[in-house]
């Protein structure tokens, strides 16, 4: 029998909140004249590439994408890798960028590997955040913020027809 699933967001929502996320990254980064927009590998970076698209059009500072490639069950037993690895962080404005956080794990050891770098400011931004931390980080900008139970899911399926489930 499959799992109940429950719609928390659907497509219109998602992009209203992906609007009101950009809004405020361009809020707290007035004076610079470029972000580096760093996706976590798959949906973290499939959002990078929405945001940057909508930062795009206000024309306010220049944006550029990276990913960040780690595994997010066993993020210790694996080199994390930036790519392209061209790109120089070096007193740049970086924004990392995921769908979900719950336990602070993946977002912790991204940050952890991004602030390696001499950046001059790191920002964490989430989709939705699930307030189950069991790591000291916390994400500065979050799209829906929703109260779950240990047991219960979150799966955000990004396409044509965007969706967050709760099962």
């Amino acid at each position: 029998m499959a799992a109940k699933r429950t719609v928390v967001l659907e497509h219109d929502r998602i992009q209203r909140k992906l609007d009101r996320m950009a809004l405020q990254l361009l809020e707290r980064n007035v004076g610079e004249k470029q972000l580096i927009l760093v996706g976590i590998v798959p949906r973290g970076a499939a959002l990078a590439k929405r945001l940057k698209k909508l930062l795009d059009t206000h024309g306010l500072l220049k944006t550029e994408l990276l990913e960040l490639v780690l595994p997010k069950d066993g993020p210790l037993n694996a080199p994390v890798e930036l790519k392209p690895v061209t790109t120089k962080l070096d007193g740049k404005a970086v924004v990392l960028v995921d769908d979900v956080v719950m336990s602070g794990r993946t977002l912790m050891h991204a940050a952890s590997h991004l602030v390696k770098f001499p950046v001059n400011s790191l920002t964490t931004m989430v989709l939705v955040d699930r307030l189950h931390r069991t790591y000291p980080i916390r994400a500065d900008i979050v799209g829906l913020t929703l109260s779950t139970t240990f047991e219960e899911h979150i799966s955000v399926e990004l396409g044509t027809k965007d969706t967050v489930y709760l099962s």
